[in-house]
C-alpha cells in the first residue's frame, strides 16, 4: 500500500496508478476510501470499463446494489463485447432479484465466451430455484393448572414472481378437549425500493377457544450497511393484527427490529401493544416485549445446524384463548433448526412461561419444511 501511495503522490494524473491504488484499497477492505478514489478517477477518465467495474465491486460490498448495477450498466455500454462485464452485471441483477434479466446477461456472456465458467455457473444457479415452501408443524402446551393443549397446522408459501407471493394455512386446535380449526390466507407484495407489504385474514370454526375471525397487515423494510461493519444489515417491520373472539376483541400493534451480524448471527427486539376489550368492560392496553439471539452451530456442506434463544415478557400469542386476559408472564425459550439439504429442514423449539398465581406453561413443538 505504501508503494502505491508513493507512486500516486508522485504523479496524481496517472490514472493507471490511481486505479491500482483503488483496487488495493478495495482488497484491503478500506471501502469508503476505494469508492472515493474510483469516483475521483472517473471524473477525469469516464470511458474505462474496468474502473466502472471496480467501482461496482466496491458498491456491492458496501450493500449499495442499485449503484453497483448502474456502474456495471455503464461498463457494459462502454465495451459490450466483454463477457466478464456481462457476467458481473448478471450477478448484480441476480442479487436484486431480477432473475429474467440476470439469465439474459449470463447467456450474453456465454455467447461471447463459450468457455466462461462464471457464466455457466451463473445459469446453473438460476435453474429451478424453489418457488413454494410446504411446512407441517405441531405444538403442545403443558399447563400446571389445566389439561394439555395441542395444535397443528399446514402452510404453503408461494413466490409467484419477484414481486408477489401468497401464503395459505390450515390450523387445528385441541383446547381442554374442545376441537377448533381455522383457515388463513395472505398476499405479499415486494419492492426492492420500498420493502414488503403483507395483508391477510383468517376465519374458521372457533368453538370459543380461538378467534372467530382475524385480519392483519405487516410492513417490512431492510437496509444493508456493508459487509465490513459489525451490523451487516438491519430490518424493521411494523404489524397490526385484529382478533375477534366471541366475548372479546384484541388489537395488537407490533414493531420488530432485526440486526444481521457477522458469521450469520442475528439479534432481534420486538415490542407489542395490545388493546383488549371484553364484554361489559372498558378497553385496556397491555405492553409486551421479546429479545431473540440467533446463532450458527455447525456446518457440513449443505447441512447446517443453527439455534436461537429468547426471552419475552407479557403475552406473545393472542390467537389462543388461554393467552388473553389479566395475567403477567415471563417466557424463556429457544430452538434448533437443522438444514437437511437446500430443500428440506427440521425445526424444534421449546419454552417455559411463568405466570402470576404460580401458573406455568411448558411449550414445545416440531416442524418440517420442504421447498419445491
Amino acid at each position: 500500500m505504501r508503494i502505491v501511495d508513493r507512486e500516486a503522490a508522485a504523479d496524481p494524473q496517472d490514472m493507471d496508478v490511481r486505479a491500482w491504488r483503488a483496487r488495493v484499497l478495495s482488497w484491503s477492505g478500506r471501502l469508503p476510501e476505494a469508492e472515493k478514489e474510483y469516483l475521483e478517477i472517473l471524473r477525469f477518465a469516464r470511458n474505462d470499463p474496468d474502473d466502472w467495474m471496480g467501482l461496482a465491486g466496491v458498491y456491492s460490498r458496501e450493500g449499495k446494489m442499485e449503484e453497483a448495477l448502474r456502474a456495471l450498466s455503464r461498463a457494459v455500454e462502454l465495451d459490450p463485447q466483454r463477457a466478464d462485464l456481462h457476467a458481473a452485471r448478471a450477478r448484480a441483477l441476480r442479487a436484486e432479484g431480477e432473475r429474467i434479466e440476470a439469465r439474459m446477461e449470463f447467456q450474453k456472456a456465454l455467447r461471447l465466451d463459450p468457455d466462461s465458467s462464471e457464466a455457466q455457473a451463473g445459469l446453473i444457479s438460476l435453474r429451478g430455484e424453489p418457488r413454494h415452501a410446504l411446512r407441517f408443524s405441531e405444538d403442545n402446551d403443558l399447563f400446571n393448572f389445566t389439561s394439555t393443549n395441542h395444535a397443528g397446522w399446514v402452510s404453503l408459501a408461494s413466490q409467484w414472481t419477484q414481486h408477489w407471493g401468497t401464503n395459505f394455512a390450515g390450523s387445528f386446535y385441541k383446547r381442554a378437549g374442545i376441537r377448533a380449526g381455522k383457515f388463513s390466507a395472505a398476499v405479499t407484495g415486494r419492492s426492492h425500493r420500498w420493502g414488503a407489504l403483507t395483508a391477510g385474514g383468517a376465519a374458521g370454526h372457533d368453538n370459543a377457544v380461538i378467534p372467530k375471525s382475524e385480519a392483519f397487515f405487516d410492513v417490512d423494510h431492510g437496509w444493508k450497511t456493508g459487509e465490513n461493519n459489525f451490523v451487516r444489515s438491519v430490518e424493521f417491520s411494523y404489524a397490526q393484527h385484529w382478533y375477534w373472539y366471541r366475548q372479546s376483541r384484541i388489537l395488537t400493534l407490533n414493531g420488530t427490529a432485526i440486526a444481521y451480524l457477522p458469521r450469520d448471527w442475528t439479534f432481534s427486539l420486538g415490542a407489542t401493544g395490545a388493546r383488549s376489550t371484553f364484554t361489559g368492560t372498558a378497553a385496556e392496553w397491555k405492553p409486551s416485549g421479546l429479545a431473540r439471539l440467533g446463532f450458527p452451530l455447525a456446518n457440513w456442506s449443505e447441512r447446517r445446524l443453527s439455534g436461537n434463544m429468547f426471552f419475552a415478557a407479557g403475552t406473545e400469542d393472542f390467537a389462543q384463548i388461554d393467552q388473553i386476559g389479566r395475567f403477567a408472564s415471563q417466557t424463556y425459550g429457544g430452538g434448533l433448526r437443522f438444514q437437511i439439504s437446500a430443500r428440506q429442514d427440521v425445526t424444534g423449539f421449546a419454552s417455559y412461561q411463568k405466570r402470576n398465581q404460580d401458573r406455568t406453561d411448558t411449550n414445545f413443538g416440531l416442524s418440517y419444511g420442504i421447498n419445491f
